[in-house]
């Protein structure tokens, strides 16, 4: 499995929750922290020569089993880095590296909704490129600098429990799809 968290903010709530999935992920499964760094700005004019963070991205995708996606949420939507990366794993239409993929979505978010609307607005790009979302349980983190240390360790045992759980069915979920697709 592969993740990656759309903030580029050093002290992200979001990659935090990302690196918390990883240490949760049960038996079976590790999760790989993609690193989106280095990726630039989506832009048609350089797809054919995109640069090699870029095609190690799409490559790490293509080749997992499944991928999680810990988006933040801003102006009531998914983050623009997340949007962005999202954007270059759609390429090319009809041959998507997220196509018919399993994918887990979640989130933290400094205010009341975890990133509930940021979601569903990522679901429906997925299903528009063919992704198969998990859909339950989810993963919502609102008030986000409650639930990480100040070294951005995830300390609220409630979350965690939560994440433990959503870990465990996503690794249900990929095996199902894998049985489905065989």
């Amino acid at each position: 499995m592969v993740g990656f968290a759309g903030s580029l903010r050093a002290g992200s709530f979001n990659r935090a929750l990302l690196r918390a999935a990883a240490e949760e992920a049960p038996e079976g499964m590790v999760l790989e922290i993609l690193d989106i760094s280095g990726v630039p700005l989506f832009n048609a004019d350089i797809e054919a020569r995109a640069p090699e963070s870029v095609g190690s991205f799409l490559a790490a995708i293509s080749a997992a089993d499944g991928v999680v996606i810990v988006t933040p949420e801003y102006n009531a939507g998914p983050a623009g880095v997340t949007k962005n990366l999202v954007d270059w794993a759609s390429r090319p239409p009809g041959a998507s590296v997220l196509a018919r993929k399993p994918v887990a979505i979640m989130g933290a978010t400094r205010g009341s909704w975890g990133t509930v609307r940021a979601q569903a607005q990522l679901r429906q790009t997925l299903s528009h490129i063919g992704a198969h979302d998990m859909k339950m349980p989810e993963v919502m983190v609102p008030h986000a600098p409650a639930k990480f240390d100040e070294t951005g360790r995830l300390i609220d045992e409630a979350t965690r429990t939560r994440l433990r759980v959503a870990m465990v069915a996503f690794l249900e979920w990929v095996r199902r799809e894998e049985t489905a697709d065989s």
